[in-house]
């Protein structure tokens, strides 16, 4: 894990602004990568949305669903092991740059690989926390043998929230969290990332800066946890970024009045690049909840919101495209970082920072870690 770390300290050193412009691909390459998806298929015709965006305009990522909410039905993506298996390599032979294909695997209540489909069952979080961290682990090792034998590559785990609130409707009423205790926590987190990382499989750790004190959930609208959420809530992130456990970090739509009167996490620069890069020394993908959370759709446009995330330092943009549905997603949001650029309201070396961080996570995908 030290090496691993290290590699990835060195790949993100190598990645200076000046490096950046002297290698960086076409503006709208790096934007496409900045982007990660959801789409609709288990079985993709040639003129398929989602192999259009990955084909045009460079997708860097997808993310695969068990179940359509907006449909309210199953079997969107994942329908069995053969299946999901020839999902992934299609995928993956469209992109000229490897893709990240992400799922939620949390176990569990959070799992988008379930019985149903002929996959096996994995606990929670919750129920991972009253084990040791020995055990965490080879569950983690599990999961990352799963995913890296369908070909997918990133797993939305493991949570990191500390169970403040058992009542949470995000989180402690559906046994995400390993534990009401923040150094329990980051022991399973941290168990639960080097099996995934023994694997070849990369973790993200979510939801920053802390949902587990929440009383809403924000697929449903704003989540303000200004009133209940506490430092001890980063000591998980204090915990796990020194040790390499995350190469990616989600931010939520989590609105913290201390940090930014103004705006949630996703969007908030105070927050990000102030907190999570500047004091807790994250170097790593810096990756947004679903931007098509109600949380942030019913308070910001499609474009203010895009803009504001890629101000803040988010990396990579996540659209779901499960609460919502656009097939033109990718080319949209690639238009309005565009604009951006052009009006000179980001930058290209802000562009470029981003598009490194994500090839630098992208060149440890499929390297096991001891």
């Amino acid at each position: 894990m030290t090496r691993l770390f290290a590699a990835l300290t060195l790949l993100l050193a190598l990645s200076s602004p000046l490096l950046a412009m002297e290698q960086a691909p076409p503006l709208r390459t790096m934007l496409g990568q900045m982007l990660l998806v959801g789409f609709r298929g288990a079985n993709l015709p040639d003129d398929a949305p989602i192999l259009r965006d990955i084909r045009v305009h460079g997708l860097g990522g997808v993310i695969l669903f068990d179940r359509d909410v907006q449909l309210k039905t199953t079997g969107r993506n994942i329908q069995g092991a053969g299946q999901v298996k020839a999902l992934t390599a299609r995928l993956q032979a469209a992109a000229a740059t490897p893709l990240f294909i992400a799922v939620d695997q949390e176990g569990g209540r959070v799992r988008r690989l379930r019985e149903e489909a002929g996959f096996p069952y994995s606990p929670s979080a919750k129920a991972m926390g009253r084990g040791t961290p020995d055990e965490t682990r080879r569950e983690g090792e599990k999961t990352g043998r799963l995913l890296a034998d369908l070909g997918i590559n990133l797993d939305f785990a493991p949570v990191v929230d500390v169970d403040v609130n058992p009542a949470s409707p995000a989180i402690g009423a559906l046994e995400r969290s390993f534990s009401s205790d923040p150094e329990i926590v980051a022991a399973h987190a941290l168990a639960f990332s080097r099996g995934l990382l023994s694997q070849g499989v990369l973790p993200c750790l979510k939801h920053f800066p802390g949902h587990g004190s929440a009383r809403a959930d924000s697929h449903l609208g704003l989540t303000d946890i200004s009133e209940t959420w506490s430092p001890a809530e980063l000591i998980p992130y204090e915990r796990l970024i020194p040790e390499g456990a995350g190469p990616l970090v989600m931010c939520g739509h989590l609105f913290l009045r201390r940090f930014d009167a103004d705006h949630p996490a996703t969007l908030s620069p105070a927050v990000l690049t102030g907190l999570l890069r500047e004091r807790l020394g994250f170097r790593g993908v810096i990756v947004s909840d679903d931007m098509q959370m109600r949380a942030v759709t019913e308070h910001y446009g499609l474009e203010e919101a895009v803009l504001r995330a890629a101000e803040a330092g988010v990396d990579i943009l996540v659209f779901g495209n499960n609460l919502d549905y656009d097939p033109d997603i990718v080319p949209k949001a690639v238009d309005i970082l565009v604009r951006g650029v052009d009006s000179g309201r980001l930058s290209r070396d802000r562009i470029a920072a981003s598009f490194e961080r994500i090839r630098a996570a992208k060149a440890m995908v499929g390297t096991p870690a001891e």
